[in-house]
């Protein structure tokens, strides 16, 4: 791929604590909705949904922070991050069945295909990505355009 040609579509919106996570799930479902492969992937969705809602939570619970949820599609790949005002970096704790709570980055470990977290000057922000499943096929069986929508104004 030309890198000179990478086209992205985008959407941001910040989750105070007083909204909790299903507020993300329905704003990211609304705008997920508009990328094509979203109606044959409904794994992938599901996923990423659920991705951000344990993004989120973290960002609530641990950081007491408001979360300011990005998500942006590439054409190959969904970049899911979450920014908090808390430096510290999550780490992934194997479940125990011990505590309640705890499972939240192994989850979103093994929901992306790829995760990291970064420190920056006001906190952190936690990415996760999702690559579109190469058979992703639509109700005629051809494969799905991973293109971004275009931009009308």
């Amino acid at each position: 791929m030309d890198r000179a040609s990478v086209r992205a579509v985008g959407w941001a919106r910040s989750i105070p604590m007083s909204s909790g996570p299903k507020a993300a799930r329905d704003w990211a479902r609304e705008h997920l909705e508009t990328l094509e492969w979203s109606r044959g992937s409904s794994r992938t969705m599901d996923d990423v949904l659920l991705a951000i809602s344990e993004l989120v939570t973290n960002a609530h619970i641990h950081a007491h922070s408001t979360a300011r949820l990005v998500m942006t599609w590439d054409g190959q790949c969904l970049h899911t991050t979450v920014h908090d005002d808390d430096a510290a970096l999550p780490t992934p704790r194997e479940p125990s069945r011990d505590r309640l709570g705890g499972r939240g980055m192994f989850l979103v470990e093994a929901l992306a295909d790829d995760w990291e977290a970064r420190r920056c000057p006001y906190g952190k922000s936690v990415t996760a990505c999702f690559c579109l499943p190469p058979a992703a096929e639509d109700t005629q069986g051809g494969p799905l355009s991973t293109a971004p929508p275009e931009h009308t104004e």
